[in-house]
């Protein structure tokens, strides 16, 4: 029966469309995939990466970025050398174009949505004195990746389960979205968001109260 049916989709839909819809022909081989996260993150079970999605760990070592079961991966994430660490839970979803960058601590929970070109960053980045920030920036194409912080500010970024964090969101350091918090397109978060809420806009500001889940 089973057989049947396959035979009946494929022939109505045909393999190279059935195999881009399901997206299996974006994701990542094995070799790839191990190549990518053997010396650069700790992954879970049935996690998957796809084409496009960067590791770029600059810490001392793989226990920096660690990553739940069954979570798919299209963005980037990165750690700074100066310090920084990414964890995200079960279930959870970054989409392409997303950028979570750290320098301090970035968590994000189970069953969380991030959608595509997001950026979540726990940093400033750069130096606000403009001499500083000149000579640091020379260090860095210079030597690579700085191994002390310097003046950079940083705060760690919470994330907590059930969020969605639409598409095109900014959120800035020492921010946490409450669980099941929904931030909408475009919004630029600069305060933490309450559990059950929507936000929206620049900055982002409440909204309205949604129903939580039952436990």
């Amino acid at each position: 029966m089973r057989k049947t049916i396959s035979r009946f989709i494929l022939k109505i839909i045909g393999k190279k469309e059935l195999v881009n819809f399901l997206g299996i022909n974006e994701l990542l081989p094995y070799n790839s995939i191990n190549e990518l996260t053997k010396k650069n993150a700790i992954i879970g079970k049935d996690s998957k990466f796809y084409k496009g999605s960067k590791i770029l760990n600059y810490g001392i070592d793989r226990s920096l970025v660690n990553i739940g079961q069954n979570t798919h991966i299209r963005g980037e994430l990165l750690v700074y050398r100066y310090g920084g660490s990414i964890e995200i839970g079960n279930n959870s979803f970054v989409g392409e174009g997303t950028k979570i960058w750290s320098g301090d601590k970035i968590k994000i929970g189970n069953n969380v949505l991030i959608s595509h070109n997001v950026n979540i960053v726990d940093t400033n980045s750069h130096e606000l004195d403009a001499i500083e920030r000149t000579e640091r920036f020379k260090e860095l194409l210079k030597d690579g990746h700085w191994e002390k912080k310097g003046s950079i500010i940083t705060k760690p970024i919470h994330i907590m389960d059930y969020a969605w964090i639409s598409f095109g969101v900014t959120i800035l350091k020492g921010v946490t979205i409450g669980k099941g918090a929904i931030v909408a397109a475009g919004s630029l978060v600069t305060k933490d968001v309450d559990d059950w809420t929507v936000v929206a806009g620049n900055p982002a500001k409440f909204k309205k109260n949604i129903k939580p889940i039952e436990n």
